[in-house]
């Protein structure tokens, strides 16, 4: 093949030399470290190079400024795409950062982490994520502008921009691609252009062995506005035609109903000798000869390493000019708004402090001691009732699971384009109710994607046993402590008659055990409310809320100390009649068990303290002085109340503590025979409570 390169009009050699010096400093930097994945990292500079030094709106002075373009690379295993740009373009890296690539306290790990790395806007690697969180940061540009200028022309508001997105062949074999990509074509998010590096190169080699569909066509299906850039010709000859690729993007620009699919056909690692196209340059140094030839054939010495002409750093950082004057136009439009729109631009400040409404505290219901009680799930709904007239920020849906979940905010528009009104959910391009359809692991993308863009506060409901659909986007969530929650509902055995498929048992476990999430399972609607108030106020990592079905007694808060507690992780609800001999610790559902189990005891002259504990993580953060005040160590006699498996209770109960647990799959049958059945009864509880004391006396 011969190569050419074709320019956009304007471009300089200067231009030039600075895409090949992002080919070089790639692979510098990989055969430094000794490992990482420059193939794509130098094929696609020229694309980088586009996006980052013409077609973005950015700032390298303010790299969270409100009305930047967003960019996220999909691809983060080719972290050195976006980092080269970032040094380049004068955002906060310098040449000594790319030389400690993949290094211990370095600005470039990896792959890009948005909490290292200013310009990043989210940590990507896991294949899907950042396309799949790319919607969510689409859906949250329209969404706030819905509520801070929707009766702006399109294109003229300061809240108008695009998210941009570079993505491989693995992002569109990953599922949760093609759930969010489905769902993207739906709400028609014109302001989404995603780029997709079709190189036909994977780990394994050519994709032909595992990816054989006609992905173009495929989102053309999903609704997209799909265009092709053939950098091959066909495989007659390459032409990196870098001028086609702006006049693709800036014609899907111009595509206001759809998302633009750009799929850009290139040969991995062009142009390195000899190695082109070969899957050994995906994920592995390319060697020091393979370097030196590389070098020779773009004019660089192949006897210097991370060799950048001064020329070339001098221009491709006068990006900052350029970009102050496109900020001072989008300045004075900013400020014509902001005096135009006094109450909007009061409600953007207190949006971009992270404060509360003014009225939270007081928004939140009260609900009386009831026997019968509610199910936590219905008192989740009815707290977000009494938010969404306080609360506009706040905003979420179902998995198609909203009637469910009591995710809807009673009267509230949905989250739709005009056309997509159903006879159930009548909707708007910048309504509230969200609907993500059966799509759980695109569901839990998008939130992280909501979230990051940094306006609102977004929520996403699913039944609990099916959170395991959407983990790989909760883990990344907790990574980059981003402030989503997951309105998790049936949270036990007490969903009852669909049976062990869909009753999660080892959940609570499996998902304790994620650094960073919050897991909180209130034990009544007050607890539910105070669940609500405290993860709002917290706004910091992502919180699954856990939920029952089944309807559970409120307690007596005459009786029962306030549920405030719970902001705490765990209070004492119910202290014990003397000196504590015993400690009953329960969450959700079970609580009910422990406190009549509490009554018998202390009937049977044995000083029993009864502690809820909704989060072990609120509580762990605690420090030493609250947490032995409720958990005093003196105290070993212990049961915990669960109906879930035993593992995350251990730590707490001790030698002498006894678990009240679910250490196998449910069955099939009403809620109240399982209980029964498996034992979760006051009954059980006492029975485990006295084989603790008598361990611990023992």
């Amino acid at each position: 093949m011969s190569t050419t390169f074709k320019a956009p009009e304007g471009w300089t050699e200067l231009d030039r030399t600075a895409v090949d010096t992002a080919r070089v400093l790639a692979a510098d930097a990989v055969e430094k470290v000794g490992n990482g994945h420059p193939g794509t990292a130098v094929s696609l500079a020229p694309a980088a190079y586009l996006l980052y030094q013409r077609i973005m709106r950015h700032d390298p002075t303010d790299a969270n400024w409100l009305g930047r373009d967003r960019f996220i690379l999909s691809a983060g295993h080719s972290s050195l795409t976006q980092y080269i740009q970032l040094f380049l373009g004068g955002f906060g890296l310098e040449l000594d950062d790319l030389k400690a690539l993949r290094t211990f306290g370095s600005k470039t790990p990896g792959h890009p982490e948005n909490f290292v790395t200013d310009g990043v806007e989210m940590t990507t690697g896991p294949l899907g994520q950042g396309i799949s969180s790319a919607v969510g940061f689409a859906m949250a540009q329209r969404r706030e502008r819905g509520l801070l200028d929707p009766e702006a022309a399109p294109g003229t508001s300061p809240f108008d921009h695009f998210t941009y997105v570079i993505a491989s062949d693995g992002d569109l074999q990953e599922g949760v691609s093609s759930e969010a990509s489905s769902l993207a074509g739906t709400q028609e998010l014109g302001n989404l252009i995603v780029i997709w590096d079709d190189n036909e190169i994977s780990i394994e080699g050519d994709t032909s062995i595992a990816f054989g569909e006609d992905t173009a066509a495929r989102y053309e299906a999903y609704g997209w506005d799909v265009r092709t850039v053939d950098w091959t010709q066909g495989g007659s000859e390459y032409l990196e035609d870098v001028a086609a690729l702006e006049q693709a993007i800036l014609e899907g620009q111009k595509v206001t109903d759809k998302p633009t699919f750009i799929r850009l056909r290139t040969v991995i690692g062009w142009p390195i000798p000899e190695l082109a196209g070969s899957h050994t340059v995906h994920g592995a140094k390319l060697g020091t000869e393979a370097v030196a030839a590389l070098k020779e054939l773009l004019g660089f010495d192949p006897k210097q390493d991370f060799a950048v002409d001064e020329k070339v750093l001098v221009h491709t950082r006068a990006l900052a000019e350029r970009a102050k004057a496109e900020r001072e136009q989008w300045e004075e439009s900013y400020q014509a708004w902001r005096s135009a729109n006094a109450e909007q631009a009061a409600l953007l400040d207190r949006l971009q402090a992270r404060e509360l409404p003014e009225g939270f505290a007081e928004a939140f219901p009260t609900f009386e001691a009831d026997e019968k009680g509610i199910a936590t799930r219905a008192a989740s709904g009815k707290v977000l009732e009494a938010l969404a007239p306080v609360m506009p920020e706040l905003w979420g849906g179902s998995a198609d699971l909203a009637g469910s979940n009591n995710t809807t905010m009673k009267g509230e528009p949905s989250f739709l384009p005009k056309d997509r009104s159903s006879s159930e959910f009548s909707g708007t391009p910048y309504g509230r109710t969200l609907h993500f359809g059966i799509r759980e692991h695109g569901m839990g993308a998008i939130l992280s994607g909501i979230a990051l863009h940094g306006l609102t506060r977004p929520y996403g409901g699913t039944f609990f046993q099916f959170a395991d659909y959407m983990r790989g986007a909760v883990r990344l969530a907790a990574l980059m402590k981003t402030p989503s929650t997951y309105v998790w509902t049936h949270d036990s055995i007490g969903l009852g008659e669909d049976g062990p498929t869909h009753q999660p048992v080892e959940h609570l476990a499996a998902y304790r055990a994620i650094p960073n999430l919050s897991i909180v399972r209130p034990a009544d609607a007050n607890e539910t409310a105070q669940a609500w108030k405290a993860l709002l106020e917290r706004d910091h990592g992502p919180v699954g809320l856990i939920l029952s079905r089944q309807a559970m007694p409120t307690f007596d808060r005459s009786e029962y100390a306030s549920a405030e507690g719970l902001a705490k992780g765990a209070y004492i609800m119910k202290e014990a009649s003397a000196d504590p001999q015993l400690i009953l610790i329960a969450t959700g559902s079970e609580v009910q068990h422990a406190a009549a189990a509490q009554k018998t005891l202390e009937a049977e002259g044995i000083p029993t303290r009864l502690v809820s504990m909704p989060s072990m993580e609120w509580f762990e953060e605690q420090d030493e002085e609250y947490r032995e005040s409720v958990l005093p160590a003196a105290v070993t006699a212990r049961v915990s109340v669960e109906a879930g498996i035993a593992m995350p209770w251990h730590k707490l109960l001790g030698a002498h503590g006894r678990a009240v647990s679910l250490e196998h799959y449910g069955a099939s049958a009403d809620a109240n025979t399982l209980f029964t059945e498996f034992g979760f009864t006051p009954e059980a509880v006492v029975a485990a409570a006295k084989e603790s004391l008598a361990a611990a006396q023992g």
